[in-house]
């Protein structure tokens, strides 16, 4: 039998999937699991976007244009400059899905060997596809103890070598929920244009950023617009991660040009999906006002809960709905798996990501988990019952305990 190739074989598990045959076979035999693992909101999406697709009365579901829709790309122009973000809709290519716009950017920029750096940790499918693309990921690792805030300029320029084509943040984090303020944007993109580098900004969750932050969009960097390329995507914002609608936001010819031959490769982004994302654009604001109000209730329940928790670290993330912690146990993926298999409190457990799989850097992340606040604040509090006892119990409890603290 002919063996499979090398790249299906080492390309990485997502940290936030692989435990899933586990979860589905307890829940098969009876027993109730919160999932914290994995960045799916329990809010509803927006009725009228799903009237919408329902209402469509085409008779044959043809091909969109490679690039997207024009009307959806068109309407996009006017929800970018809420943000102050002058468009044309030739800026802006439709993707499926904020991945696939990972990866047509990957390939259109960066060569076989070329580096990207990127604060770890970080979103850990940008593992999966710089493997896929051979591209080099340079880690510059964050710390919990600051929040996982952005690294000093110095510490991107000291490794900056002959390789490095782009540093790739995401603000705000995922998985960290660290909101990265406008001056931290303006000191990267002084290293940008002093390297001629690319920026990629993956910026899915600009919607949700708290205490009162005022998002700043790389696409306003006005010194360094060519070099600038953001990744965006529906799912999160409008609770629609199955409509697979992503985008590639960029001044730059050269890039798009690039990622259209792309795009022209896979023929076009799903049109049904299309159709409910431009409907979403006519959504009343309130629904994002109160889908923001709500996860900021999730944030400030887990944080307090996880602040209460003997020997845990943790810190109040700035946006997003992720927040990592470290735990006082020997072994994340094994407590992780250790939690499905092995705990229950009252006939329930609770998912979560070990934070491993989030760096490049060996070693790291071997006591720290990523908390993912898309479950009903009920939800998360039974949740949070469950990890308290569970690391009361946990056999590998390592007894070295330190104190939470507050980042704000």
């Amino acid at each position: 039998m002919p063996s499979v190739s090398k790249r299906g074989e080492q390309t990485p598990l997502s940290p936030f999937r692989k435990l899933i045959p586990i979860a589905d076979r307890v829940k098969a035999a009876g027993k109730k699991v919160y999932h914290l693992n994995i960045g799916q909101p329990d809010i509803e999406s927006p009725a009228a976007a799903m009237a919408a697709v329902r209402a469509t009365d085409t008779k044959i579901l043809a091909y969109s244009p490679a690039e997207g829709n024009a009307s959806y790309r068109q309407k996009l122009v006017g929800y970018y400059k809420k943000f102050d973000i002058d468009l044309e809709p030739e800026h802006i290519m439709v993707t499926t899905g904020g991945s696939e716009a990972i990866q047509f950017m990957f390939l259109s920029c960066l060569d076989k060997g070329d580096e990207v750096i990127i604060p770890e940790p970080f979103y850990a499918n940008y593992n999966g596809f710089a493997h896929i693309g051979d591209i080099k990921i340079k880690p510059i690792t964050s710390t919990i103890d600051t929040g996982f805030a952005l690294p000093d300029p110095e510490a991107f320029e000291a490794i900056i070598g002959p390789r490095t084509k782009a540093i790739f943040i995401t603000n705000p984090n995922n998985p960290t929920g660290c909101f990265y303020p406008k001056e931290a944007l303006k000191q990267l993109a002084s290293i940008v244009k002093k390297h001629d580098l690319f920026l990629f900004v993956d910026e899915v969750y600009r919607e949700f950023c708290y205490d009162d932050q005022e998002f700043f969009s790389a696409l306003n960097l006005l010194d360094i617009q060519e070099n600038v390329v953001v990744i965006d995507s529906i799912s999160k914002r409008y609770s629609a991660c199955g409509a697979r609608i992503g985008a590639i936001v960029t001044y730059n010819q050269q890039v798009r040009d690039a990622a259209s031959r792309f795009a022209k490769l896979r023929l076009s982004p799903p049109g049904l999906a299309q159709i409910f994302a431009e409907a979403t654009l006519d959504v009343e604001e309130n629904y994002l006002s109160n889908v923001k109000e709500e996860y900021d209730n999730r944030r400030q329940t887990v944080y307090r809960r996880l602040q209460a928790m003997p020997g845990v670290t943790s810190y109040k993330p700035g946006g997003a709905f992720y927040c990592f912690a470290q735990f006082p146990i020997d072994d994340a993926d094994a407590f992780c798996q250790w939690l499905l298999e092995e705990f229950e409190l009252d006939g329930a457990t609770v998912m979560l990501s070990p934070g491993q799989g989030f760096y490049a850097t060996p070693g790291l992340g071997h006591n720290e988990v990523r908390i993912a606040y898309v479950l009903n604040t009920t939800d998360l509090e039974a949740a949070m019952d469950c990890l308290e006892e569970a690391l009361i119990s946990y056999p590998g409890r390592v007894d070295n305990a330190v104190e939470a603290l507050t980042v704000n």
